[in-house]
């Protein structure tokens, strides 16, 4: 069995939490609660006949006065930033994490989600503000935690991109046992 770590960064209330609940346990609360530290949850897929278990880290959301801890990144196989399409502050602060990340975690693969896609009538950021982004050739997925829309399938190609470092002869950190 192959294990890998993955994070998920991003601003304080993007849905990170929300986005691992919805992927390991299929559910969504509408209530908010606040990530202190890192949240460790696991999910075990099957892909291309290997068995993958994901340990995803709830990385407490970054703001001016919280800064991402390099050593929750450190090991990391892939990881996930995260920002919230009705709050468009947030995709800077994804833009400024995936630089950082990049440094700590060696060119991890990665992908920038833009999260509650399910209320997209109040979003601030629209198409022209990602094209930069994709052709830097950032993955750039559209999600809702609420709905499920896009969220297996956004776990699902990050764990083949991961398998595909791996089997390339790549380095790729597993996640500690």
């Amino acid at each position: 069995m192959i294990q890998k770590k993955v994070c998920m960064i991003g601003a304080f209330g993007v849905g990170k939490t929300s986005l691992v609940a919805r992927f390991v346990q299929s559910i969504f609360a509408e209530k908010y609660l606040t990530t202190v530290g890192v949240k460790i949850d696991k999910k075990q897929l099957f892909l291309g006949g290997q068995e993958i278990t994901l340990m995803i880290w709830d990385v407490a959301g970054k703001d001016a006065l919280t800064a991402i801890k390099p050593e929750h990144l450190r090991g990391s196989a892939g990881y996930i930033v995260v920002a919230d399409g009705t709050r468009a502050e947030t995709l800077q602060t994804a833009v400024d994490l995936q630089c950082s990340a990049g440094n700590v975690t060696g060119g991890a693969p990665f992908t920038v989600v833009i999260n509650k896609a399910d209320l997209q009538e109040k979003w601030e950021i629209d198409n022209r503000v990602l094209d930069p982004l994709k052709a830097k050739g950032w993955p750039v997925v559209l999600t809702s935690a609420k709905t499920g829309n896009g969220v297996e399938t956004l776990f699902e190609n990050l764990a083949i991109r991961m398998l595909r470092k791996t089997d390339g002869g790549e380095q790729s950190a597993a996640a500690p046992v």
